[in-house]
């Protein structure tokens, strides 16, 4: 049966709530009584029924080979950061065709090239190291920023540390003109900051799970 667009969703659930207390507070004496003819319910084990189609998935792992191998969990490598730096950039974008309105006129000519930062602002930074430095980011990073590793199973360090992380992508690279890690970038204003840090060699390792 289709569900009525004016019952609300949640109302729906609270009366099918109550409707599954009432059939399991049944008195004793009622579920003892008979009237009519009775037939057995024959319904399949829903349980057994999902294992059974599950079973049958083909195991894509085995296709696709081991996760270290998969392209899109190639991350953009990085050198180490050797000195603390910090510098700006303005990451002006060039339109690489032109965008135009539905009646046909020209919006943005191509070429045309203008600061995103003039119109979004980014409230979380990106925090960028070398998995080795892993221990090092989740210090320093706050709740919202965005960790990205330059090598590494970004999954399965997530899965060990309880936290979001990221593979750095090629295009972030380059975009941003990263050459070394560790890296903080954020927003100041109408620019990026990159803070770059030269970590001791004693903090090297102190992010192994």
């Amino acid at each position: 049966m289709d569900a009525d667009p004016r019952f609300p969703h949640r109302a729906r659930h609270a009366l099918i709530g109550a409707l599954m207390l009432g059939l399991a507070v049944q008195p004793a004496a009622a579920a003892s009584s008979t009237i009519g003819r009775t037939w057995p319910i024959a319904e399949p084990d829903a349980l057994a029924e999902i294992e059974a189609r599950v079973a049958r998935v083909p195991d894509m792992a085995s296709q696709f080979g081991p996760r270290s191998t998969w392209t899109a969990m190639q991350a953009a490598e990085l050198g180490s950061a050797t000195a603390d730096r910090v510098r700006s950039l303005v990451p002006f974008y060039t339109v690489e065709e032109d965008i135009r309105l539905p009646d046909g006129r020209t919006l943005y000519p191509k070429g045309f090239t203008f600061n995103p930062l003039d119109y979004v602002s980014l409230p979380q930074r990106l925090v960028i190291v070398h998995p080795r430095d892993l221990g090092w980011a989740l210090v320093k990073a706050r709740f919202t920023d965005f960790i990205l590793l330059t090598a590494g199973d970004a999954l399965d360090l997530s899965e060990k540390t309880g936290r979001a992380l990221f593979i750095l992508e090629e295009r972030v690279k380059e975009r941003l003109g990263l050459t070394v890690a560790p890296v903080i970038v954020a927003q100041e204003g109408k620019k990026l900051v990159l803070s770059e840090y030269a970590l001791p060699l004693s903090s090297h390792g102190s992010g192994k799970p």
